[in-house]
């Protein structure tokens, strides 16, 4: 493992991966399917001619007029009204059928792309979601397939054949309706707003649409519903997400929006285009390399030296090992300048390369922990000549190139500038002024230089303003009245999710750790693999790498989705407001969030980005429309030519900007990612040359660097450097050095508590209903309140004797009671 590692580091490309909200289409609607389902294709399609033959009268669907088209889809819409569930199954894939493009039709790719756009456009319009929505719901209360599937010992791709057909239909027409193009139609693009608004609306049982997919998620957790087919939901589910509140270049516009309407300055760049404008850095070298490197200098010394030696020797008088010693003097003379011009080329030689050994003891777990290309204190003493150059490790075109200037904008919060002027003031002149940001005077003049330039990055989040904000209407909820809430799609989502958030936040980090690739298998554990075994399992060699691929690429797609959805969800209740996103953050830190993304990392994650299980010619739309050929176990095992797997990439940089977000400005959480000794783990995760992942690894260790010793960013510089280079700078941050007054270990659980205490206090004052209880007005009149008119239930006048009996004339009084003082 150790050799595959140090082999991977040697020879890790630049991945030329581009970040976004999700892969191409094609790739998307691929995923959908697993391998095994393969021959409900050719299902749906029988199904569809043997039902349309008797419409069509010999003519095929893309030679019908769309009146034609129309009224086909609405007689197919009626037969979903009736009651033999095998009918309505057939009726069901039929429409999976025109969802999926008239593939038997069609001689490309492209045009079944281009009619399965024309046909869910079609079936949207005729109301085919709505009657696919009530057909799920009977499916999910269906409690006699729950039972039979609890008793089964084992589940297959039989047992969820409905809901499977359902929740493709469903998605085909979310993703389809999403995504947008050049040529949509004017009717299109309505639809899509339609759409878009339907789904994050309570139009769908008084609730949006992704609540129902959350409830299936936490009741196939509960193992009441082993049969649900969890890949589709949970791609359904972020797909909704996705669609209703917008992804990650709508979120930045909403940024800009809010800070507008706010009256805060504008942003000081656009992150999403600054991250796609950075190069990935070279990975810190790994221990074979270095070995490597030291045996080549040694060996060019030696023959050099000698070779030097042998040269002056035929024509000298001097005996031999006078020439070696007075050689020797010569070079030790000339040490110095050696070592000004390795300063000078820091490409080719790093001047901070120095002792590593101590930090070998301290984490012998790690396989590359400190070795940034130092060398070893022991064969310090022993470079008594000028050195050759060193050959690179790697090409020249791919070594780190220091940028002329730094990519981020640095930014100060207004603590900050307040803990300066207090510590400044304390110390010239002995006393503070609270949070005062203006009086600077008795102030030597270098603190105003100072404070003038902390204000000039001063950079002020919708967050603090938002906590401001909900402290003032705590304090006077009279004077300042009701808090106007805009109906969003974000504030409906999470008004639903809020009674039961904790049980679906647990339900998604089950599902990931089922899915995780370092998950050992337990029998208590979900069974995720409902919706890809067979019925019958594999009888030969080929069937079961066929199925372990499937499987494997199975969990890699479950895990793509719920590192998506969760990214989403932080990301657009930070911004809808902040106690909403803290709330989420603490309930996944409490379902141990953190060192389950942290066991997900320590494996070997280049193994986990390169790796091939996929099988091209099974992917929809190829394997519809192409003649499918033989497959062999070579060519299993060859698979796909693409340097990296997309889907993997985009997971594990969602999970390390999931763990960023959890752990940001939280000293808690940052000594989480320190007790679960995270820095190697992370160390590792730099191997992979993708500039987007580099950047969050090293956030998450600049954070935890002053936690980590002085020993250990010694023997770390290039990391150190990288963090320089790549990360923001927060001015007067002292991340490198550890001189933290904050990290107080035994503030930790207050930190804690002090934020689930304001988390509570914003939701019982925005989503209680009876809030302002203790300022209403109270009736103490006894005529008024017994007069008071009480509505009654209708079946109370039947039961009303009964009630008298049970609660009255049998309850024991004690009259004497009320004789005695209280």
């Amino acid at each position: 493992m150790q050799a595959e590692d140090m082999e991977s580091s040697m020879e890790s490309p630049n991945l030329e991966f581009e970040y976004g909200d999700t892969d191409t289409l094609t790739a998307e609607l691929s995923e959908l399917y697993s391998y095994t389902e393969e021959p409900e294709f050719a299902l749906n399609r029988d199904y569809f001619e043997e039902d349309f033959r008797s419409h069509a009268r010999g003519k095929r669907w893309i030679e019908l007029t769309v009146d034609e088209q129309r009224a086909y889809v609405m007689s197919l819409l009626d037969a979903l009204e009736v009651t033999d569930r095998d009918k309505r199954l057939k009726v069901a894939r039929a429409i999976l059928y025109l969802a999926q493009g008239v593939f038997d039709e069609c001689d490309t790719e492209v045009d079944v792309l281009h009619w399965s756009r024309h046909n869910v456009f079609l079936l949207y319009d005729m109301g085919i979601f709505t009657a696919l929505l009530e057909l799920l719901s009977m499916e999910i209360d269906n409690n006699q397939a729950c039972s039979s599937a609890v008793r089964k010992p084992a589940i297959s791709l039989a047992d969820s054949t409905e809901l499977r057909v359902l929740l493709s239909i469903m998605y085909l027409m979310v993703e389809t309706v999403r995504v947008q193009t050049e040529d949509d139609r004017p009717e299109w693009r309505a639809a899509r707003e339609a759409f878009k608004n339907e789904l994050g609306s309570p139009l769908y049982n008084g609730e949006p649409f992704a609540l129902l997919l959350f409830t299936m998620v936490t009741k196939f957790c509960s193992m009441n519903a082993p049969h649900f087919p969890m890949k589709k939901v949970l791609l359904l589910l972020w797909k909704t997400i996705l669609f209703t509140l917008g992804g990650f270049e709508e979120l930045q516009e909403m940024k800009v929006r809010g800070r507008e309407r706010l009256n805060l300055p504008p942003l000081p760049e656009d992150s999403i285009k600054v991250v796609r404008a950075m190069r990935a850095a070279s990975p810190p070298a790994s221990a074979m390399e270095l070995i490597e490197q030291q045996q080549q200098q040694k060996r060019g010394r030696r023959s050099r030296r000698s070779a030097f030696v042998d040269s002056l020797e035929g024509d000298s008088p001097f005996p031999k090992k006078q020439l070696q010693s007075e050689c020797s003097q010569l070079c030790t003379v000339q040490l110095p300048l050696v070592k000004q011009d390795s300063l000078d080329t820091y490409n080719e030689r790093d001047p901070f390369k120095n002792d590593d050994a101590r930090d070998e003891e301290e984490d012998p777990e790690d396989t590359d922990s400190g070795i940034e290309g130092e060398v070893d204190p022991l064969d310090r003493d022993v470079i008594i000549q000028p050195p050759p150059p060193p050959p690179p490790l790697r090409p020249p075109t791919e070594r780190v190139n220091f940028p002329k200037g730094l990519p981020w904008a640095p930014k100060v919060r207004e603590k900050d500038i307040e803990h300066f002027l207090e510590t400044s003031r304390n110390k010239f002149i002995g006393f503070t002024l609270g949070n005062d940001i203006e009086t600077l005077v008795g102030l030597p003049r270098p603190i105003h230089e100072s404070v003038k330039t902390l204000k000039q990055h001063k950079y002020v989040s919708i967050a603090e303003v938002q906590i401001k904000r909900e402290d003032e209407l705590q304090q006077c909820p009279l004077t300042l009245g009701e808090e106007e809430v805009e109906d969003t799609p974000t504030e409906m989502l999470y008004l639903g999710m809020l009674p039961n958030l904790s049980q679906y936040v647990i339900a998604l980090l089950k599902l990931l750790l089922a899915a995780a690739p370092t998950s050992k298998a337990k029998t208590d554990s979900i069974n995720i693999l409902a919706d890809v075994l067979p019925e019958e399992m594999p009888i030969t060699v080929l069937q079961s790498m066929k199925l372990g691929i499937d499987v494997n690429r199975h969990k890699e797609i479950i895990v793509k989705a719920i590192s998506a959805l969760l990214l989403l969800l932080l990301k657009h209740f930070k911004l809808n407001h902040v106690y909403q996103f803290e709330i989420v953050s603490q309930h996944l830190v409490f379902a141990n969030c953190i060192p389950l993304i942290l066991k997900f990392f320590n494996q070997n994650i280049m193994s986990y980005i390169s790796a091939k299980n996929s099988i091209c010619v099974l992917d929809f739309p190829h394997c519809v429309v192409h003649e499918m050929p033989e497959l062999t176990a070579e060519s299993l095992e060859a698979g796909d030519s693409n340097q990296f797997c997309w889907r993997n990439l985009f997971s594990c940089i969602n999970l390390l900007r999931i763990l960023n977000k959890l752990t940001k400005w939280k000293h808690s959480r940052t000594m989480m990612l320190v007790v679960f000794k995270s820095a190697p783990i992370l160390k590792r995760a730099l191997k992979v040359k993708q500039a987007m992942m580099q950047l969050y690894v090293l956030k998450l260790l600049k954070i935890q660097t002053k936690y980590l010793g002085r020993q250990w960013r010694k023997s770390n510089m290039k990391t150190m450097s990288a963090i320089y280079q790549k990360v923001r700078h927060r001015l007067n941050d002292d991340w490198a050095y550890g001189n933290d007054i904050d990290a107080r270990p035994w503030d930790f659980q207050a930190e804690e508590c002090a934020l689930r205490e304001s988390i509570e206090k914003f939701n019982s004052r925005r989503y209680d209903k009876n809030k302002n209880g203790d300022f209403t007005p109270v009736d103490n009149c006894l005529q008024s309140v017994l007069g008071q008119r009480v509505e009654l239930p209708e079946d109370f006048h039947y039961s009303y004797e009964m009630w008298l009996e049970r609660e009255v004339f049998s309850q024991p009084i004690q009259w004497e009671g009320l004789l005695q003082n209280p």
